[in-house]
């Protein structure tokens, strides 16, 4: 059964939980028309998620790589339609738009385009009551880094590969005042769709 490879990242910021690896964790080993998702954990920081995920990609070989992350203040899931060479290794910097950034890997194309069915999926989304949109920044911190090296590991396959940024979970946003938040169940589903979606386009 072919693989598809599921990332997710651990707390960090000072939370007790990541929604990402949450929804990642729940998906370990879902089988999806024909594929199988394998759920692989990433450190929040730029240079080890990079490795953690090359590594995974090459162990794997997996059908299609897809990317969780937590976007705090976001209100829906976000589709990421582009990743750029660039991190800031400093989260609290994300803000400044990367003017302290450095490549993440040098000589490398200054971006790449998601190569998941981005359209296919919103639709799927919306028609389901699941609130979404298309995203243009990634960021500059682990998220940007983990898509971006993906794509840059797999450019010369054929292999469907993305990102999604997930709200806060219901409970984190207790512990914040006036943020926007999600419940897990529901990003769950998203997910879900996304994957369902991933593995049919696959499957033509």
């Amino acid at each position: 059964m072919q693989v598809i490879l599921l990332t997710g990242f651990a707390p960090f910021g000072g939370e007790r939980s990541n929604p990402s690896w949450e929804v990642a964790s729940q998906l370990d080993r879902r089988g999806f028309d024909g594929f199988e998702v394998r759920a692989v954990r990433l450190p929040v920081n730029c240079r080890r998620a990079s490795a953690a995920v090359i590594q995974a990609i090459n162990t794997l070989a997996p059908a299609a790589v897809v990317g969780l992350g937590q976007a705090g203040g976001r209100p829906v899931l976000s589709l990421e339609k582009i990743a750029i060479n660039l991190a800031d290794p400093h989260p609290e910097r994300e803000s400044d738009g990367g003017v302290k950034g450095k490549p993440i890997i040098g000589g490398a194309p200054d971006a790449y385009f998601s190569r998941l069915p981005l359209s296919s999926i919103l639709r799927t989304l919306k028609r389901n009551d699941i609130p979404a949109s298309i995203s243009l920044s990634a960021g500059v911190y682990v998220c940007n880094t983990v898509m971006y090296s993906a794509l840059h590991t797999l450019r010369r396959r054929r292999t469907p590969a993305g990102f999604i940024h997930l709200p806060f979970e219901a409970a984190q946003a207790a512990r914040h005042r006036a943020v926007a938040s999600m419940s897990l169940v529901t990003m769950l589903a998203g997910v879900e769709i996304a994957l369902k979606t991933t593995a049919r386009m696959l499957q033509r």
